[in-house]
């Protein structure tokens, strides 16, 4: 009986071979560099993924916390546009092809598929990787400049991860412009620190003022009601750790828990959550304390005792990123989060 291969799985057994022949050590170094560079300014005409070297290493180390980062946002929107799936995808500034993979693990079924991206080696080596993903044996990987150059052909979905903190101020508008005039659907992943978070609702203004609805994770598309420089949207993806995380981040647990801010938002009706936690849920004796974003612009925190019965029952299962109250068919949330860390 042949077991089923999770798409995590077969995304990691896809890079297990590309670091063959490269040290340990000269791996590790590689990643330690390439993450300095990420943090720091990098000019949008100057690639730091340079050769295939630092390709394998960055994708072996990073491509699995971004597969599961955007995998974790396209499941809270799929779950708020019930019966839509996305005819074709542009994942822009895409590299390796992350959420490619992301894509088709929520999504059933073959779709054109293009990867823009302006570091000519993670193409090939997303190119390379991709064979071994049916729904990807297909896609375009096309060299682009990503900013005011950029032009996106019209498409179902644009899926844009962990690229705005490599762009200016400008260029980000730019990008953002270009995806909200061609897609029907945009989800936008950065990461999960108060940078991050800023630029996420930056792009969800914009997105918003092009007549787009947010569909995931608000509950509304409203003004967000956190208050900038207090406090910040986000969440959480449990990711397997692989040798070289291990080695490179000196720790011996077999995962972490990658943070990160998103928006999803569509130009069709969607049905976003009536509420979202947005903190990991506190479990006491007899109740669970649940920090909620809600459909009245606000943030709120409910206390869910015994005497709610089954819905104190569904408080104790809830996860961080979850929507709330929980999916009345089921009695459960379609999680979005681990709840293993607090906000």
């Amino acid at each position: 009986m042949n077991v089923p291969v999770s798409p995590a799985e077969n995304l990691r057994s896809a890079l297990a071979g590309l670091l063959d022949g490269l040290p340990p050590k000269q791996a590790a170094g590689a990643v330690e560099r390439l993450i300095a560079n990420y943090r720091g300014q990098t000019p949008t005409d100057a690639p730091i993924l340079r050769d295939r070297a630092d390709v394998a290493a960055y994708a072996a180390y990073r491509m699995p916390a971004t597969f599961e980062a955007v995998r974790t946002a396209l499941e809270a929107f799929a779950a708020a546009v019930p019966g839509w799936a996305p005819g074709s995808h542009v994942d822009v500034g895409g590299g390796t092809g992350a959420a490619t993979w992301a894509v088709s693990a929520t999504w059933d079924g073959d779709r054109p598929v293009t990867v823009l991206d302006w570091a000519e080696p993670a193409l090939a080596l997303g190119r390379e990787i991709a064979a071994a993903n049916p729904a990807l044996r297909d896609a375009r990987w096309q060299r682009s400049r990503i900013g005011a150059a950029l032009t996106i052909e019209s498409t179902d979905l644009v899926t844009v991860s962990y690229v705005l903190n490599e762009l200016s101020e400008a260029d980000r508008a730019s990008l953002v412009d270009a995806a909200a005039a061609a897609a029907r659907a945009v989800v936008l992943v950065e990461a999960g620190t108060p940078a991050g978070y800023a630029r996420v609702i930056e792009a969800r203004d914009r997105l918003v003022d092009a007549g787009f609805q947010v569909a995931a994770p608000c509950p509304h598309s409203a003004a967000c009601p956190i208050v900038p420089g207090e406090d910040w949207c986000h969440f959480s993806a449990r990711v397997s750790r692989s040798s070289l995380h291990r080695q490179v981040k000196g720790g011996s647990l077999a995962y972490e828990d990658e943070k990160f801010s998103y928006v999803a938002a569509v130009r069709f009706p969607a049905a976003p959550a009536a509420a979202r936690v947005v903190r990991r849920p506190q479990i006491r004796k007899g109740q669970v304390l649940l920090d909620l974003c809600e459909a009245e612009e606000q943030l709120r925190r409910t206390t869910v005792t015994k005497r709610h019965g089954d819905l104190y029952k569904a408080a104790r299962d809830a996860d961080w990123g979850d929507p709330w109250p929980p999916d009345t068919d089921t009695g459960t949330g379609t999680g979005t989060g681990t709840g293993t860390s607090q906000p």
